[in-house]
Order: C-alpha cells, then structure tokens, then sequence
C-alpha cells in the first residue's frame, strides 16, 4: 500500500544494514516513523509494546527476530532462549507462536553453521506468504461485497462496519478485514466504512488512515455507535480480523467484536470474519474458555494519546486519581454468531466442518497427533 504516494510494506528488509525496517504503529496516525530492529531485545520490545500490531504481522516479525537471533549465536540453547524470550510478549495471537515453532522446527533439523541464511530465508518466505494469502482472501471477500452491491437498485454505497485495525499495517500487506474493501473499491464497487475507534487505543484511528490514503469514503464512529446504525439499516456487513480463531469457529478479536456481533445477529446483519489460515488454533475448541486473554497496562485505558491544537503527540490522563484499571484486550466471539470464515481458500462456515473442508490437510496432521 501507499503512504503519501510511496509504496510500503509494514515491514521489510535493508540487506544493506543488514536489519529488519518496520513502520512504529505507536505514532499512527499522526506521525509516521520507521524504526530498525537491531536486536533481540528490540524484536520483544517491538511486539510486546505494540510498535507491530495485528497478529500475521507479529508472526512475521518474530521470524525475521529468530534470523538475527542465529546470525548472533546459532547454537542450540540460543535457538530456544530467543523462542522462549519472543513467545512470552502476547499471549493471544496464535500466529507468534506459529512462526516461532515454524522457525524452530527447520532450524533444529540442520547444523548450526546452516541456521542464520536458512533461517532468514524463511522469515522472507513468511513474509511473502502472508502477502499472498491477504491478497487472496481479498478476492474472496470482494465477491460478498459485489453481492450485496448487486441487491442496491438505488445506488447507494455497501456499507461496511469494522473493529480494531484489520489493516495493512496488521499484516505484512493487503490486510485480512480490509483487503475486501480494497479490492472492492479498486473495481468500482461504491463502499462506506463505518470505522469503531476501538478503544483503549483507538485502532479503528488506523483503519480510517488507511482507508483515507486509499480514497475510501470512511466515517469513524464510537465504539457504541454499531447498535444504533445497525438498527437504523445504515450496515450491510460487519467484517472483522481475528487474532487466534478456534477449530471450531469461534473468534478471539479485539475487545469489544463480541458486542458487534451480538448486535449484528438482532438486527439480521451478516458478520464475516477475514482470517489466514496461520490463525486458526486447531488445538483449541472452546475459545471462552480455552484461548488466553491478554491483560495490558492500565496506562493504555486511563490515558488516551493524541495530537494537541499546537501539532505536538501527548498523552492526557482520561480517569481520576487512584481510579482502578481493568484492561483485557480481546474476546471471543461463539461460531454461533459468525456468518462465514474469509480464508485465503474460500469462504466457510464457522465451524469444524467448514474449516476441515477447506483444510483437510490441517485437521488431519491434528488428528494424527491426537490434539
């Protein structure tokens, strides 16, 4: 995607400096700014304090993490102390230690003089797959708008509602939620986005600067508008990411999805979720009870960080003195009130059936490992 007419990837690699760039999403929307991971210590940094986001983009960024990692000392005991030290930033999404495990499993199988050029390899290969698989869920997702757009006789816009930042910037390209929109919008389709802040930290701010540097007509909405406009037909579709989804169906997104979805299914609104296959956790069943929530620092919902009158970034304390601080970071959303799972292989029924039929492959290495 472009940022003020230049192509960018949320993250990419400077053979020159021999360093993982990435875009530090802290300072979105109001002030772009690229950083260098240098290392290890950066990468958790990095993940754990969100400068990444959005969990294929974590994943994808641990992997180039495990790289430097061998570069630094290939032996054994340093492969499983960077896993250890790069698993342990977030809990929930399940693509962290997807790619770690994908890391550890081909570099224990060669000898360490081999780890750091296969290990970076990988981490490109990574990379560029979850490129393709937002591209190809894109395409997926932009038959279900051009559906919906089909249904309109008087011309109006598909109205989409999002949560959180499903964006670009939340994967290597393309992003899960909004590759849909784009692809919609780059073939003509008329879209307009109803963008939730998504409080405590306000990524819906990201979606909307995203969708303004595309062109998209966007409106960004409090989180507890959705009912409201939902109730006055002003959505057609709810589309969301997930950061870890269940062999089942369920969905673990940011906090909140759960009402949007409660809300959607009473007024008999369609709700997608838009994920790559690395989310999907087939050793878990029940997401309520099974997937771990991550619980982030009080400061996150006390504070609110934005841009003063005179252009500066600040941060203003929002609660009174000595107010306690509850802050877990996602939920989960029962398949009972998901439409459809948005894959790279199609679209499925949120439920065992439905991903087993579009992965076979995945249930079965499941069932032959007796998860």
């Amino acid at each position: 995607m472009k940022v003020d007419g230049t192509p960018y990837r949320s993250l990419w690699w400077d053979a020159e400096a021999e360093a993982l760039q990435i875009i530090d999403q802290r300072w979105l929307p109001h002030d772009f700014r690229i950083e260098q991971l240098d290392s290890l210590e950066d990468f958790a940094l990095a993940i754990r304090d969100m400068h990444v986001r959005g969990a294929p983009l974590i994943g994808a960024t641990a992997a180039y993490g495990m790289a430097l990692a061998m570069r630094l000392d290939p032996s054994d005991a340093a492969l499983q102390q960077s896993w250890d030290d790069l698993n342990k930033t977030r809990p929930t999404a399940i693509n962290l230690r997807w790619a770690l495990n994908r890391c550890r499993d081909l570099l224990l199988g060669l000898p360490p003089g081999q780890r750091q050029a296969a290990a970076l390899s990988l981490a490109h290969e990574i990379a560029e797959e979850d490129v393709e698989i937002n591209r190809r869920i894109g395409e997926h997702g932009l038959k279900v708008i051009q559906n919906i757009a089909a249904k309109k006789t008087d011309g109006s816009p598909v109205r989409l509602l999002t949560h959180c930042n499903a964006g670009w910037i939340a994967t290597v390209d393309w992003g899960t939620a909004t590759s849909p929109m784009y692809q919609a919008h780059d073939a003509g389709v008329p879209l307009h986005v109803w963008v939730d802040e998504t409080r405590p930290r306000n990524q819906g701010a990201l979606t909307a600067w995203e969708l303004g540097s595309h062109g998209i007509p966007h409106s960004y909405i409090t989180d507890n508008a959705g009912g409201h406009l939902m109730q006055h037909g002003q959505v057609d579709m709810v589309i969301i990411g997930t950061d870890r989804t269940t062999c089942q169906g369920d969905v673990c997104n940011k906090i909140g999805t759960y009402l949007k979805a409660l809300a959607a299914r009473d007024n008999d609104i369609p709700f997608y979720v838009a994920l790559p296959s690395p989310t999907i956790d087939w050793t878990v069943t029940d997401g309520i009870t099974e997937i771990p929530i991550e619980d982030r620092s009080p400061e996150e919902v006390s504070h609110i960080q934005g841009r003063t009158a005179e252009g500066t970034i600040s941060s203003l304390q929002v609660t009174p003195n000595g107010t306690g601080v509850a802050n877990p970071a996602f939920d989960v959303t029962p398949n009972h009130l998901v439409t459809g799972l948005i894959t790279e292989r199609g679209i499925c029924a949120a439920s065992e059936a439905g991903l087993a039929a579009l992965f076979p492959e995945m249930a079965a290495k499941v069932v032959e490992n007796g998860s």
